[in-house]
Parts: structure tokens; C-alpha cells; sequence
């Protein structure tokens, strides 16, 4: 039975790399890649290097942007070898796999791995729940993207392996809410700021929006949640025309 975890590549530079990634999802019955603005795809050295998951590769989704690479995805989570100063949770590569097997019973769920060169940006950041670490030497942490898929499969393969009492993940009542939603959430809220002219009000300003962002992805709240979020700011807005009209 398919596995709905999806691998996401952003701007991944070398093909070699792209072929061995396949390569390592099919060894761990992974089958969901896709690719956000490659460099070089399809290219002769990634059917090279994939071997025997030449169809795995040949069926990889290919995306302008991060937006459609998670369309449908609940859980969202991020590698990194750095520190990040935005309030993420870190989840050890192992913890990560668990609970990217829990959520996987009601919804897709993306890991994202950025370039070979400079990894995520920050804004692409902004759409992870939590980030995933995978434990290295300190003093050199960074990992070909190709053994770190490889890591992440594997304790993805382990995890789905273990016996049900070990998976220790509380089921969830519902689906987390999607990319989409969680975006569309952010636009209300950002407009209903604006208009009841709440701002930034600390001396660096403009990271209102980014802190709100972070305490909700940490929050993981499902469709139904965002939906009741959204009526209350519906209501504050309805609110605020009515009290205009009768002032």
C-alpha cells in the first residue's frame, strides 16, 4: 500500500542528486517526489544514478512553487543542520518519522529538503509545522541531500514497521488544515490587523505577521479550527462596519 508521505525538493541543483534521492525512496517504499524548480530535469546522470527506480523518477512531479508542492498536505516539516531563530519545535529524525507515520493516516504530509548550497530560506520556511534535525558531528552537520533522504526514509520505513504499541502518537481527530487553508487564514488575519490598526510596535517592526505564523504552525490546528478562527475575524469585521454605519 502506497505510503502518502511526500518528498519535496526545492531547487535542487545537481541531477546526480535527484536520481539518488529516487533511488533512496524506492529502496524505503517511498514513492511520492517531487521537485520545485530543479535546475537540470530530467537529465541523463538522474536515470544514472536512480538504477532500478528509473519509473519512481520518471513519474516525479515537477512544481513552480512550494504552494503547489504541498497542495493537500496536513503535516509539514522542514530539514535543516541549522540553528533557526523563529521559534520552530525541532523534532530528532527519528521522532519526526513517527509522527510523519501518525499523521499520514488522515492526510498527506510533506518533508521538505532545500538546496544543495544554502538548504530552505526562511520563507520557505514559513509553511513547517516543525523543522526535522538529523544528529551529525557539530563541527560539520551538513549532509549530502541524497543520504539525507536516504536517513529519513529509512526511519520512515522503521517507523511504519514498528509494532502498533510503539508508535506512542495519539490519534487525531481530525485533519490538519491544509497549506492552503492555513494561508488563507494568514491573509484575514493580516487584513483584520490592518484594518483595526494593530502594528508592530517594536523598534525592529515587521515581524508581526512571522511571530503570529510561528505560534499557529505550532499549534497545528485542523480545517475546522481555521474555519472557526476565520469566522471570528468575520464577525470582528462585521462588527466594525456595523459600528461605522451607526456612528
Amino acid at each position: 500500500m502506497p505510503c502518502p508521505i511526500r518528498i519535496v525538493l526545492v531547487e535542487t541543483s545537481h541531477p546526480g542528486n535527484i536520481g539518488a534521492v529516487a533511488r533512496a525512496l524506492k529502496n524505503m517504499q517511498l514513492e511520492d517526489l517531487v521537485l520545485v524548480r530543479p535546475k537540470l530535469f530530467p537529465h541523463p546522470e538522474a536515470s544514472a544514478r536512480a538504477s532500478g527506480a528509473v519509473e519512481l523518477l520518471s513519474g516525479a512531479r515537477v512544481e513552480a512553487d512550494l504552494a503547489a508542492a504541498l497542495q493537500g498536505c496536513g503535516l509539514v516539516l522542514a530539514t535543516t543542520s541549522r540553528e533557526r531563530d523563529q521559534y520552530f519545535r525541532v523534532f530528532d529524525v527519528r521522532e519526526a518519522a513517527c509522527r510523519a507515520v501518525a499523521e499520514a493516516e488522515h492526510a498527506p504530509v510533506a518533508i521538505m529538503f532545500g538546496s544543495e548550497r544554502a538548504g530552505l530560506t526562511n520563507e520557505e520556511l514559513r509553511y513547517a509545522h516543525a523543522l526535522l534535525r538529523i544528529p551529525a558531528n557539530p563541527a560539520y552537520a551538513s549532509l549530502n541531500i541524497a543520504m539525507a533522504v536516504q536517513i529519513v526514509a529509512y526511519e520512515i520505513l522503521r517507523a511504519r514497521l514498528a509494532p502498533p504499541q510503539e508508535a506512542r502518537i495519539e490519534a487525531r481527530a481530525a485533519p490538519l488544515a491544509t497549506p492552503a487553508e492555513l494561508d488563507h487564514l494568514y491573509q484575514h488575519l493580516a487584513t483584520v490587523l490592518e484594518e483595526i490598526d494593530f502594528r508592530d510596535r517594536t523598534q525592529s517592526g515587521g515581524h508581526l505577521m512571522k511571530r503570529i505564523r510561528r505560534l499557529l504552525q505550532r499549534a497545528e490546528p485542523d480545517a475546522n479550527e481555521v474555519n472557526i478562527l476565520r469566522g471570528i475575524l468575520t464577525a470582528v469585521q462585521q462588527r466594525r462596519r456595523r459600528a461605522g454605519q451607526d456612528s
